[in-house]
């Protein structure tokens, strides 16, 4: 499949649209937390092994995102777009066979390791396309895109409770919410296959061939050699970890935390706390990328990781003496883990270059992978221990709290070490030139 060229008057505001309806559609996983009680009680399951589904996708995500990396820069968004629209949607339809017969493994395969292969495509397909689209506002580009991902869940995690309600919580009524999903999901992702566009390549006075990029660029081979790669790698993984052992409990979180209090929280409430959480995610990503094109990329990530343990801090100590402390202090670090993921692919043009970003920002994703096991499992796992030792409440979540802070005090470090690539990782610009020509060449 070839990337289809954008004919001439083109509008590049038509290409956002396309990447949000990719985005919108696998921002699903972050409502997985509406799943795990009903999952828990019809299958017999404890609170890690339901987080499974969710880490084992969040984890083929980074995987399929760095090995794939590559194929979606040489075949571009709509062959991207496409896998992705197969997999996220046969994977519902795996899990909804797996719920119907009682046999968890097939979820875990379906949503997890199929669906989670088209999170990882998808999620990159239009990142670089983006950045070209929208060279002078990076931030602002890749932002509207993946804010579509942190928003999914304000549109799934009602609807899927709203399915629970309706078809039932039992092993059934979740296989026919899983089955209306995949098929939903499948006809909205189809619409940004059918939209995205690349820009037409760029041509030199002298012989009509393609112009080299502008400022440095390095390939993605020689910048997973570098000090600053591996730097941003530990920077996203801590500040995803941190953000995604919050998202991934929510439900159950807020439910604990104010279970002994005079103001109980109820599933619907906690539902509609997720929703929340979605929305600061959603907002944060356009929000805070926008404004990294403002104070740059070093700045707003000193911002995400310093303020979030202060955040992070407060939930630790005061959090279940306030109920709408508590919500603040978790709205707050859900933006700053959406702004994360939107920043980042800017971070990487700011230091890489275009030439090769979206295959260096598939690499990249692999810290996700490790922080969608570590995250839930710091939590889950510790919750498990504390419940198994007599404790409830807020005290479940204690120490998990103070791990997530030190965790954001790594991440700040390593994005003081970030400094510009060495010259000696940058690629001549007749190389790079011949590479783009071969590349509308084969289009």
């Amino acid at each position: 499949m070839s990337p289809p060229i954008a004919p001439p008057g083109w509008s590049r505001w038509l290409v956002p649209p396309a990447a949000l309806s990719v985005h919108l559609s696998i921002g699903q996983a972050y409502a997985w937390s509406v799943f795990k009680p009903s999952l828990e009680s019809a299958l017999d399951l404890s609170g890690t092994q339901s987080a499974l589904p969710f880490q084992l996708g969040i984890v083929m995500l980074g995987l399929s995102a760095a090995f794939g990396g590559t194929l979606v820069e040489r075949n571009g968004p709509r062959w991207a777009m496409t896998v992705a629209l197969i997999c996220f949607s046969s994977g519902f339809l795996l899990s909804a066979l797996g719920a119907a017969t009682e046999q968890y493994w097939l979820i875990v395969f379906g949503y997890g390791f199929v669906g989670g292969i088209g999170l990882g495509i998808g999620y990159i397909s239009p990142v670089s396309t983006l950045i070209k689209w929208f060279p002078d506002r990076p931030g602002m580009a890749t932002g509207i895109a993946i804010m579509g991902f942190g928003g999914g869940a304000l549109i799934a995690s009602p609807w899927s409770a709203q399915m629970l309600e309706s078809f039932g919580s039992d092993n059934t009524g979740i296989a026919q919410a899983f089955l209306v999903h995949g098929l939903t999901y499948a006809v909205f992702m189809l619409l940004g296959v059918l939209l995205v566009r690349v820009p037409r390549p760029a041509k030199t006075a002298a012989d009509g061939g393609p112009a080299p990029l502008e400022g440095v660029q390095v390939s993605a081979n020689s910048a997973i050699r570098t000090p600053q790669f591996w730097c941003l790698w530990v920077v996203l993984c801590m500040n995803v970890t941190a953000g995604i052992g919050i998202l991934e409990k929510a439900a159950p979180m807020i439910t604990d935390f104010f279970a002994d209090t005079s103001t109980p929280v109820s599933a619907s409430a906690a539902a509609g706390f997720v929703a929340l959480l979605s929305a600061a995610n959603m907002l944060g990503r356009i929000g805070w990328s926008s404004t990294s094109d403002l104070i740059g990329r070093k700045n707003i990530y000193r911002v995400y990781l310093g303020v979030g343990a202060l955040m992070y801090a407060l939930i630790a100590w005061v959090g279940d003496s306030s109920k709408p402390l508590f919500i603040i202090c978790a709205l707050v670090i859900l933006s700053f883990y959406g702004g994360g993921f939107a920043t980042i692919p800017a971070y990487l043009k700011d230091l890489f270059g275009t030439y090769q970003v979206g295959a260096i920002h598939g690499r990249l994703l692999t810290a996700w992978s490790t922080a969608g096991v570590l995250g839930p499992l710091i939590v889950n796992w510790i919750a498990d221990r504390q419940e198994e030792a007599g404790k409830s409440g807020e005290s479940l979540y204690g120490l998990s709290l103070i791990i997530m802070i030190g965790l954001l005090v790594v991440g700040f470090v390593a994005n003081e070490f970030v400094r510009p690539v060495h010259a000696r990782h940058h690629i001549p610009a007749q190389r790079e030139a011949a590479d783009v020509h071969e590349r509308q060449q084969s289009a």
